[in-house]
């Protein structure tokens, strides 16, 4: 949960403008997702599955815009039109128009390209600890964190519900198990945990809170302009260095598009080693001579 304001305008037209997302997801399938209903399009369901899976589609810096109550709404909006506009083209018999079947081909090709070169790509590279460490070591001041804690919350819309929640954790209920039952954040699924975070991340009223607890305490409800949140200390660790195995999956997403050029380039030399290729319009053919060796790609520094 990283609370950023946010244009909602950027979050609607990415998703409408995304064509390998799909639909939001077939009856049959909708039949085993048992999370709750967010809305329905002439009986068609979008349930709180859907709508995260929807989040983790989005492109990386588009995520925590999506965390955002104007976010969240925008993002549920695009789904209903998105919704909407397959069920009519489906009423409109377009696929099976020859456009449709022409695109499907198109789709079908690069989708298939797509998962031959990520097969070759996975088979090739294989980041060892060790090499990750050394990564870790030699960047290690980006590492670098203040005091931190380690929190879940349950987040709710209504004060209502809050009290509701707030007495069932009194009787003793798990507060991880009441967070996937009622919390309308992302971090439902994960019982609530938000992981480690610095001081003054959050937005004020939840770092107040947050930071004020002791581990294992749990706080009364605070109010946000996401909602009512319900916040429980996990940890608290001192200034330092984020360990490695906290920061491993971060290095490796950090190296791997120079590894991944590197071997995709050794893979298209064997691939076109093994073809026959005919260039026929002499305008398309390279003046060998003008061609440079290709220095060699250097990682990049991972991100703090």
């Amino acid at each position: 949960m990283n609370y950023l304001r946010i244009s909602t305008a950027v979050i609607a037209v990415s998703l409408l403008a995304m064509t390998g997302c799909g639909k939001n997801g077939s009856k049959s399938e909708a039949k085993k997702d048992s999370t709750p209903v967010l809305a329905t399009v002439n009986g068609t369901s979008i349930t709180q599955k859907q709508f995260e899976t929807e989040i983790k589609n989005l492109p990386p810096q588009l995520q925590p815009m999506a965390q955002s109550p104007d976010g969240r709404k925008e993002l549920l909006d695009s789904m209903v039109i998105r919704e909407i506009v397959f069920q009519d083209a489906q009423k409109q018999g377009i696929e099976k128009s020859p456009e449709f079947t022409e695109r499907l081909d198109e789709v079908k090709k690069k989708l298939l390209v797509e998962l031959d070169l990520k097969k070759k790509l996975d088979a090739e590279i294989k980041l060892t600890d060790e090499e990750l460490k050394k990564v870790y070591e030699q960047y290690k001041e980006k590492f670098k964190t203040d005091e931190q804690i380690r929190a879940s919350h349950i987040l709710v819309k209504d004060e209502k519900v809050a009290q509701e929640v707030q007495a069932k954790l009194k009787k003793g209920e798990n507060f991880g198990d009441l967070a996937k039952k009622y919390s309308t954040d992302s971090t439902a699924e994960k019982g609530g945990d938000l992981g480690w975070f610095d001081k003054g991340k959050m937005v004020p009223e939840f770092d107040k809170a947050a930071f004020a607890l002791k581990d294992g305490e749990i706080s009364g409800t605070v109010k946000s302009n996401f909602g009512f949140h319900i916040i429980k200390a996990v940890g608290r660790r001192p200034a330092g260095y984020a360990p490695f195995e906290e920061v491993k999956e971060q290095i490796k997403a950090a190296i791997l598009p120079s590894k991944q050029q590197e071997v995709f380039q050794k893979v298209k030399a064997d691939l076109k080693k093994n073809a026959k290729i005919e260039i026929k319009d002499p305008s398309f053919k390279k003046d060998e001579s003008q061609v440079k060796p290709a220095e060699a790609a250097k990682p990049a520094a991972p991100k703090k």
